[in-house]
């Protein structure tokens, strides 16, 4: 059978191709492909029935969709030690160094970056200066060379927070944790591969 995967470039390699790599062993015959799209692009997609599942953040309403949670993520903000002496020798105290930075944000068709949109609007952060780019691991690796502060996810960039390499930015109010898992259709067709996937799913978090 045939299973036709959604997710966001940035979930497609943090999450579900670890995922996938114990699925497959399980169910090597099952054939797999991938579509890289934003959260929003591949929720439309499986409302069309041209995906079977899709690796998303938790959609506002549930509304025929059926969810399975995976694992909650918290985004956070990070530069370089090189970056923030910059900012402290121009007399930007720590509580305001977003709104004095060059922010290093996803685009804005991103769910993550809409979430910081919404916190900044929240917490009347004013951003000066941004830089947009569509790829979480350009981000990360923009910020490792002090162009600014980038907005990325805490699991992703552990290497880098254990190395030194970025340092992160205490904030007043911290963002709320958000949590991904996998979503289908309710109205679709539940194929046998889906059915095969989703029971993996219970047996893969009651071995986590």
């Amino acid at each position: 059978g045939n299973l036709a995967i959604g997710a966001s470039a940035t979930l497609c390699k943090y999450v579900l191709l670890p995922y996938l790599r114990d699925f497959i062993k399980k169910y090597p015959h099952i054939h797999i492909s991938i579509a890289c799209h934003s959260t929003h692009q591949t929720l439309k997609l499986l409302g069309d029935g041209r995906l079977d599942i899709g690796l998303v953040g938790r959609p506002q309403s549930l509304k025929n969709i059926g969810f399975y949670p995976l694992q909650e993520i918290e985004d956070i903000f990070v530069a370089t030690r090189s970056y923030l002496h910059n900012l402290k020798a121009r007399g930007i105290e720590k509580g305001h160094i977003l709104q004095n930075s060059t922010l290093l944000l996803l685009d804005r068709e991103n769910m993550t970056r809409q979430y910081i949109d919404s916190y900044f609007q929240e917490n009347h952060i004013m951003a000066q200066d941004v830089i947009e780019v569509s790829n979480l691991d350009l981000l990360i690796e923009m910020s490792k060379i002090s162009l600014g502060v980038g907005s990325v996810i805490r699991d992703f960039v552990q290497n880098e927070l254990k190395a030194g390499s970025l340092l992160e930015i205490p904030l007043g109010t911290p963002l709320q944790k958000r949590e991904i898992g996998f979503a289908y259709n309710l109205d679709g067709k539940i194929s046998k591969p889906l059915k095969q996937f989703l029971a993996f799913y219970e047996a893969y978090k009651g071995g986590h």
